[in-house]
């Protein structure tokens, strides 16, 4: 343990020499090197013009109108990219000149009495909402799909369900297998991850993290910060199914280490805590993501990443491996030791890359939309995509997908 004290203490003494290095000659950054960095700051204006269709209220906007909740809730990129794409440079009237189309369906919009999610109704709207473009407009049918894209952010993307082995049992809803699927969940050779889709950050609200930004040349005097559950026993009961038991091992083997800062409460200074840390941890829970990377990443904390096989957003464009750390879950048990033995010229160059604006803002859906920011890497995703293969256009009276494939309680109307 001595040892382990002592290199953190190292680490600390390194960042606040970084820190005050930052305070002397102003904020330290690194570019983004070789081609990530030019992907990142793309301008995707000019690469692509996208038709937005204009559904009834009771798909999107009476959803946000009944339960203003989703506005804030941390699946909130869908009714955010419907705004952003309605203003955008981008957007065509015309949808004969249209290289992509989006259908604005809010599935998460329909909230507990607590706040969360209930994704039941959910493919019974979005097959609602693709019957009623395929009957109003020519464009679906030309390629079952194929141009067109879909926001579905909840926790397992267009499998509908907040837990794993019921969201890979239903799989993703039969008729976006053609769609493009922009979606906060991204795992590598899941069934709830299809190839050609687009990994983006979870919803985090850019101006309340503005507010709670505290002086560049605070030290980080916090080794290692994590604020959230370590048990979910309301729902896994027994334990070991949640996060695959790598919180609950988090816990258990560092909850008296006095490297590691680690509770269930969260506190009023949740946000300046993580401005004051070095490594915030970024654990699955129920799926492998959280708004906690998302937080890490604007705070400058270099977030340490434990789950498995993730995909992670935007990951053309953001060097995750060069600003974060990754854990195996297996692993868990050896985070000091691992975390202690980092160089500590990777830290700082870790926190250098951090500082990057273009990286922060690649994170954020603010209002109103800035250069770079999460809205701009969604379109330069889909841009990367252009120009469509030979492959999207169908035959005249060629169909590829089955309309009555899925559970039957999906087949029922909306």
């Amino acid at each position: 343990m001595a040892r382990w004290v002592l290199a953190a203490l190292a680490v600390l003494a390194a960042a606040a020499l970084f820190v005050a290095a930052e305070a002397q000659q102003g904020r330290q950054t690194e570019r983004i090197s070789g081609s990530a960095g030019d992907v990142l700051d793309d301008d995707p204006v000019g690469k692509l013009k996208v038709f937005v269709y204009d559904l009834p209220g009771k798909y999107n906007k009476k959803l946000l109108k009944k339960d203003p909740r989703c506005l804030n809730h941390m699946f909130a990129a869908e009714i955010f990219m419907h705004r952003f794409l309605l203003s955008s440079a981008v957007r065509t009237t015309n949808p004969e000149e249209a290289d992509w189309f989006y259908t604005p369906v809010y599935p998460t919009c329909d909230l507990t009495p607590s706040g969360l999610p209930l994704p039941f109704k959910s493919p019974r709207m979005m097959r609602s909402a693709i019957e009623l473009i395929a009957t109003k407009w020519p464009y679906w049918n030309r390629t079952e799909g194929a141009d067109h894209f879909f926001v579905t952010p909840h926790d397992f993307g267009a499998c509908f369900h907040y837990q794993e082995e019921k969201a890979i049992g239903r799989g993703i809803l039969p008729l976006l297998q053609r769609a493009t699927l922009v979606q906060t969940f991204g795992q590598k050779n899941h069934v709830c991850l299809k190839d050609g889709s687009i990994t983006i950050p979870p919803f985090a609200p850019p101006q309340k993290m503005q507010n709670h930004l505290i002086s560049g040349d605070t030290p980080r005097s916090i080794f290692v910060y994590f604020r959230g559950l370590f048990y979910d026993k309301g729902n896994d009961p027994e334990g070991g199914y949640y996060a695959r038991g790598a919180r609950a091992t988090v816990w258990e083997n560092f909850k008296n280490n006095p490297l590691f800062d680690i509770s269930t409460d969260h506190p009023p200074t949740y946000y300046e805590d993580m401005q004051r840390s070095v490594f915030c941890l970024c654990p699955l829970g129920w799926a492998p993501w959280s708004p906690r990377l998302v937080e890490a990443v604007v705070f400058g904390c270099i977030p340490v990443i434990i789950a498995d096989d993730i995909v992670l957003p935007f990951a053309d464009a953001i060097p995750w491996e060069d600003i974060g750390v990754f854990v195996s879950e297996e692993d868990v048990p050896r985070l000091d030791s691992i975390l202690t033995s980092i160089p500590t010229d990777d830290i700082l160059r870790k926190q250098r890359l951090l500082a990057n604006p273009s990286m922060k803002q690649a994170m954020l859906f603010p209002q109103p939309a800035q250069e770079r920011d999460a809205f701009h890497q969604i379109l330069n995703g889909l841009a990367r995509k252009l120009p469509h293969g030979e492959n999207v256009f169908l035959k005249p009276g060629e169909r590829v997908l089955n309309w009555t494939a899925g559970p039957v309680g999906d087949l029922k109307p909306w």
